[in-house]
């Protein structure tokens, strides 16, 4: 199994296809829309791994927007004792869930790809079904 070490926000990510992924908000992009991760650090598989320095040129990791939203509630409260002072405050974290499609080597050659969503198919045999019937 094919995996791959992406960077974004700020962050560092091992991720692999077919995987569902909650990342930094990726912002000005629509659902299911496709997105590009250009600074692979790694990438690899059990017998075999790219080491970049401190990126590999060429390599790339395509994924889906599932969806933009927020987090739940982080409340923060803060007491100074016997100063009837306190101060609560609140915060919802954005982010993104993608999912990983394809994993490219620096050489533009596919080294692993999800499978289709079997939930979209079975959908429409289900329509198709329910419409030869009628």
């Amino acid at each position: 199994m094919s995996y791959a070490v992406i960077k974004t926000g700020g962050k560092q990510y091992k991720v692999k296809a077919g995987e569902i992924l909650k990342v930094e908000k990726l912002h000005e992009l629509k659902p299911s829309s496709t997105v590009n991760f250009d600074e692979v650090l790694a990438y690899g598989d059990d017998s075999k791994i790219e080491i970049g320095t401190p990126l590999i040129s060429g390599a790339k990791v395509e994924a889906n927007l599932i969806k933009n939203s927020k987090n739940r509630t982080v409340l923060i409260f803060k007491k100074r004792r016997r100063k009837n002072s306190r101060r609560k405050n609140g915060h919802r974290q954005e982010y993104s869930l993608i999912r990983i499609n394809k994993i490219f080597s620096k050489d533009g050659k596919l080294l692993s790809e999800a499978e289709k969503l079997k939930k979209i198919n079975e959908k429409k045999e289900i329509k198709k079904s329910t419409q030869e019937k009628k």
